[in-house]
C-alpha cells in the first residue's frame, strides 16, 4: 500500500482562547514558567527591557526639555536634574516621567518574549486586583505614615530641623506628586518585585529558595539603583525591599507594594513641600539616624504584619488558574 510505514504527520494542538498558560497552579513569583517556558526567555527579557526602557527615557527626558524651551524658559534656568532637589516640581517631574516609562516596557517584554498577556507583570489573576489598592492604602497609611510623621516630628524636636514654610512651587509640585508619584512608585515596582524577581524566581527550580534569592538580590538591586548613600540609608533600603518583596509573596501579585512604595513616596514629598526643604526624607542621599531607621525599620515591619494579617479578610489570590494539557505518559506508549 502506497506510504505504509510512513509515520503520520505531527500535530500540535493548540489550546483555545483564553486557556491558562499553566498545567499547575503556580505563584506569582513563577507565572514565566509557562508551557512555553525556556531558560533564555528571562534573559532575553531583562535584555531587551534595559535596552527599551533605556530609549524611552532618552526619548521622555528630551521631550521635557523641548517642552520647556518652548514653553519660553531659558534653557541656561533649566532646573539641575540633582537627587538633592526633588522639591522642585520640574525636576520631580523628569524624574517620575523617566521611571514611569518602565511600566510599558514591562508589558512588551511579556507580550513580545514570553508570548504572554501584560497582565502577568501584575498579579496571579494576569491583571492588577484594584479591589486590593484602597485596603491596603489604609494599612500603609496607619504604618507608614505614622512612622513618617512621627519621625518629622522627632526632627524638629531633637534633631534641630525648622519649619521654612512650602517650597516656592508647592501647589505645583502637590500636583506633581499625587498624579505622577504613584504611577513612578508602581514603575519600579513592575521592575524590581516584578520583572527581575520573577525572572530570577523562574530560573531556580525550587520555589521557595527562588523567592528568598529574588528578594535578597532585587532588594540589593533596589538600594544600589539610589545612587551614593552611606552604609545606614543603604540598609534602610535594602529593608524597605525585602518589606515589599514579603507582601509579594503573601498576597499573590504587585498591588501591597506598589501601595507601600506609593504611599511612602507621596507622604515624604508633599510633607518635604509643606514643611521646607530642612525636612529629612528617605529619598534625599543623606545621611538617616540610627534612630530614624530603626522607627523606619518597625514601621515596614508593621505594614508585612498587617497585609499578612488581612489575608483572611481580603483573600487575596496567591496561586495562577492551570489547565493542564500534558499527555498522559500512557499515551506516550506506541501501540503494537
Amino acid at each position: 500500500m502506497p506510504g505504509q510505514g510512513v509515520p503520520p504527520p505531527v500535530v500540535r494542538w493548540v489550546p483555545p482562547p483564553g486557556t491558562p498558560p499553566h498545567d499547575q497552579p503556580t505563584t506569582f513569583l513563577r507565572a514565566m514558567r509557562s508551557r512555553d517556558w525556556a531558560w533564555w526567555r528571562p534573559l532575553l527579557g531583562l535584555l531587551l527591557l534595559v535596552v527599551v526602557y533605556a530609549a524611552l527615557a532618552v526619548v521622555t527626558a528630551v521631550a521635557g526639555v523641548l517642552g520647556l524651551v518652548a514653553s519660553g524658559v531659558d534653557p541656561g534656568t533649566l532646573p539641575d536634574l540633582a537627587l538633592d532637589e526633588f522639591t522642585d516640581p520640574w525636576v520631580l517631574l523628569f524624574l517620575n516621567a523617566s521611571l514611569i516609562v518602565a511600566i510599558p516596557s514591562v508589558w512588551m517584554v511579556w507580550a513580545v518574549v514570553h508570548g504572554m498577556p501584560r497582565g502577568w507583570s501584575s498579579s496571579v489573576l494576569a491583571r492588577l486586583r484594584l479591589r486590593l489598592l484602597l485596603p491596603y492604602t489604609l494599612l500603609a497609611l496607619v504604618t507608614l505614615g505614622v512612622g513618617i510623621g512621627v519621625s518629622v516630628l522627632l526632627g524638629f524636636t531633637a534633631g534641630g530641623e525648622e519649619v521654612t514654610g512650602p517650597v516656592p512651587s508647592f501647589g505645583w509640585l502637590l500636583v506633581v506628586v499625587l498624579l505622577t508619584t504613584p504611577l513612578q512608585s508602581a514603575a519600579e515596582e513592575y521592575v524590581f518585585r516584578g520583572y527581575l524577581s520573577q525572572a530570577v524566581a523562574g530560573w531556580i527550580r525550587a520555589p521557595q529558595v527562588g523567592a528568598v534569592v529574588a528578594a535578597l538580590l532585587t532588594a540589593a538591586l533596589f538600594a544600589a539603583a539610589h545612587g551614593p548613600q552611606d552604609l545606614l540609608t543603604f540598609l534602610d533600603r535594602f529593608a524597605f525591599g525585602l518589606a515589599a518583596s514579603a507582601v509579594v509573596w503573601l498576597t499573590g501579585g504587585l498591588e501591597a507594594a506598589i501601595v507601600l512604595h506609593a504611599v511612602n513616596n507621596v507622604l515624604v514629598f508633599v510633607l518635604a513641600g509643606a514643611l521646607g526643604e530642612g525636612v529629612a526624607t528617605t529619598e534625599v542621599p543623606a545621611g538617616i539616624g540610627l534612630g530614624f531607621a530603626v522607627l523606619s525599620l518597625a514601621t515596614m515591619a508593621a505594614y508585612v504584619v498587617l497585609v499578612a494579617r488581612s489575608r483572611r479578610r481580603l483573600l487575596p489570590e496567591i496561586w495562577t488558574a492551570a489547565v493542564d494539557l500534558r499527555v498522559p505518559a500512557a499515551a506516550l506508549v506506541p501501540a503494537r
